[in-house]
């Protein structure tokens, strides 16, 4: 849960620090602010994302490739407290149980609104699905800009940092994930 007082007490702090006056017009209010948004943006906290992937359909009896793509997510660094986003891009083959689409996206914001690595973000998506779907393979692959690079330190905007993991026959099977990988980038 959120502790609103100690962020704002803490955000007023941070202005302070840095020279400036929390009590003039444009930041009087910047703490509860900011509070409101940290309660956003970590809403991920403290949720399981598998719980999304309960509800499913058995009779489907679909064996092949599901792939979401172009999913747009927003998350936190944890080293620096700046956002990286992109796009993630979500396969997986069932074996028996057919998840909801919208449920994979979701599993992908409920883990994105914590502070995260890209990478560890990656790897948890891929065994939140797994794991929950009993699913005969998943493949994740993130493409992010991270701000602590373009705003700070070696400042290069437009860089992305792309990372992926694959489970299960994804991982076994070149073929599999060579077709998986090409839907992925849209070629045909």
């Amino acid at each position: 849960m959120i502790d609103h007082a100690k962020i704002k007490v803490a955000v007023r702090m941070i202005l302070e620090a840095i020279g400036e006056n929390p009590n003039r017009e444009g930041l009087i209010d910047t703490p509860s602010r900011v509070a409101k948004m940290y309660e956003e943006v970590f809403g991920g906290l403290g949720h399981d994302p598998s719980e999304h992937l309960q509800t499913c359909f058995y009779d489907e009896g679909h064996d092949e490739i599901v792939l979401v793509k172009d999913v747009n997510f927003y998350s936190m660094c944890e080293h620096h407290l700046l956002p990286f986003y992109g796009k993630a891009h979500v396969a997986y083959i069932p074996n028996k149980a057919v998840s909801g689409i919208s449920k994979l996206v979701r599993v992908v914001d409920t883990l994105s609104q914590r502070p995260q690595l890209q990478e560890r973000l990656t790897t948890q998506i891929a065994n939140t699905i797994m794991d929950s779907l009993n699913a005969k393979g998943v493949a994740v692959v993130l493409e992010a800009e991270h701000q602590c690079m373009t705003v700070r330190g070696v400042k290069k905007p437009g860089s992305l940092t792309v990372t992926s993991a694959v489970r299960g026959i994804f991982r076994t099977n070149h073929l599999t994930r060579a077709e998986a990988f090409s839907l992925i980038k849209g070629e045909k």
